[in-house]
């Protein structure tokens, strides 16, 4: 299968110089490195009875002699091919599960560990050929440099513009008209538009007035939410200081609050304060 995948690289093809090609000799093989590859990928000849460090030392004694003429992309082809080839090797010789048929694992690792990357680096040469073609047809087209002659001007349709000077000041009026100047929008942040000292304040004249008010009428001019809680508020604040007196007949019924400085709530502050 090894072989449909890919074949030793055609750049040198093992003929430059008219030195033979690279050839692979072990004491279980001995012929051209592609034919070694094609045994292992159709199983006729087991990765780990393959010497590894043989056929490395035997590429670089093959690179060495011919280090005028030798061509880089068959050693990197190579190179490829042997990390594969180990990462082959090293996953067979690992200690692995029962397994109950060995000629599905061995198409599983040949799979994932070789034919993928041989794949892959066969598709990086392909569009690297296709760069290459497209670049040299490319560099022998120029673009034109001189006017169109004059029968072919001719040929040419009138243009016709339906805008005047008033349309063209127009348009140059829109586009030369100046931009508005960018403004940072301060909207999301939040601003306290009331204080509780303020709603405080606020109770404690309207009491001075009332002497006793519900909570419900305290609050029956407020403008939001935000002063409805900022009052309540006041009213606890108040009612800490002793100056306000707080009734609720029943449960969730209406709280009576009544004016009332100095009273009890006031008289437990100070004996707080004196202990």
């Amino acid at each position: 299968m090894i072989a449909a995948v890919d074949r030793w690289p055609s750049g040198d093809s093992g003929q430059s110089g008219g030195a033979a090609g690279f050839e692979v000799h072990l004491e279980n093989f001995e012929g051209p490195f592609d034919l070694l590859l094609g045994l292992i990928s159709k199983h006729k000849l087991d990765i780990t009875e393959v010497a590894l460090s043989q056929v490395t030392d035997e590429f670089i004694a093959y690179i060495g002699a011919r280090a005028d003429s030798f061509d880089l992309d068959q050693a990197s082809y190579f190179l490829v091919v042997a990390a594969t080839l180990l990462d082959l090797k090293a996953a067979r010789l690992l200690p692995a599960g029962e397994v109950e048929d060995e000629e599905d694992l061995a198409l599983l690792e040949a799979r994932d560990l070789l034919f993928a990357r041989l794949l892959q680096y066969r598709a990086y040469k392909e569009v690297a050929g296709i760069f290459a073609g497209r670049m040299a047809a490319q560099a022998r087209r120029f673009a034109r440099r001189v006017p169109m002659e004059p029968r072919f001007a001719g040929l040419l349709p009138e243009v016709l513009l339906g805008l005047g000077p008033p349309e063209f000041a127009l348009i140059a009026g829109i586009a030369l008209a100046p931009r508005p100047v960018p403004v940072v929008s301060t909207e999301h942040i939040h601003t306290p538009r009331t204080s509780v000292r303020e709603q405080a304040d606020i109770l404690a004249q309207r009491l001075r007035d009332l002497h006793r008010a519900t909570f419900r009428e305290l609050i029956s001019d407020c403008a939001g939410t935000y002063e409805v809680v900022a009052r309540f508020l006041a009213v606890l604040e108040l009612y800490r200081e002793g100056n306000v007196a707080l009734e609720q007949a029943e449960p969730l019924g209406d709280l009576y609050v009544t004016w009332a400085p100095g009273g009890p709530a006031a008289a437990a502050t100070t004996a707080e304060e004196d202990d």
